[in-house]
């Protein structure tokens, strides 16, 4: 097998492997989830996993692409791996730990991230990051549900 394929299914497998951490994670703490007090203009249920579906999809694809035409520069690499980390966490720390102002700091933290991360790719790909604009901009969502969520709870 070529050494460019082998990369192809690493990232796609890294991909993969953070949905699956942090879906293991949230399913922890479903119960507990479903028992806080939520704000009356709360994201829909079936529109969370759409969400993270196309991010995760988007990411596989623009790191396969990469790959392909040369290599993923190492700071890009580094933030991709950073955003990963950051949203297995939260997902720990929110649901599995329970923890909601804890959960808050890490998502303000993974919001920075994630809008590094588009800023970086766009250096390089601005394509890429455009595809990959809905990334931070949910962080961003994300971030004031779980605002909201520690105030409320």
């Amino acid at each position: 097998m070529k050494t460019e394929t082998k990369k192809i299914i690493l990232a796609i497998v890294s991909v993969i492997a953070v949905a699956a951490f942090g879906s293991l994670f949230v399913a922890l703490g479903q119960k507990w989830f479903q028992r806080l007090i939520t704000p009356t203009q709360f994201v829909p249920d079936f529109v969370i996993p759409i969400v993270w579906t196309a991010i995760y999809g988007s990411c596989a694809v623009i790191l396969a692409l990469w790959i392909k035409s040369g290599g993923i520069p190492k700071d890009v690499l580094a933030l991709f791996c950073v955003n990963g980390a950051l949203n297995v966490l939260w997902c720990l720390v929110f649901f599995t730990l329970k923890q909601t102002l804890l959960g808050t700091v890490v998502i303000v933290v993974n919001a920075y991230f994630g809008v590094y991360l588009i800023a970086a790719i766009s250096k390089y790909k601005p394509l890429y990051a455009k595809i990959l604009t809905l990334y931070p901009l949910w962080l961003l969502v994300a971030t004031a549900l779980n605002l909201c969520l520690w105030i409320l709870n």
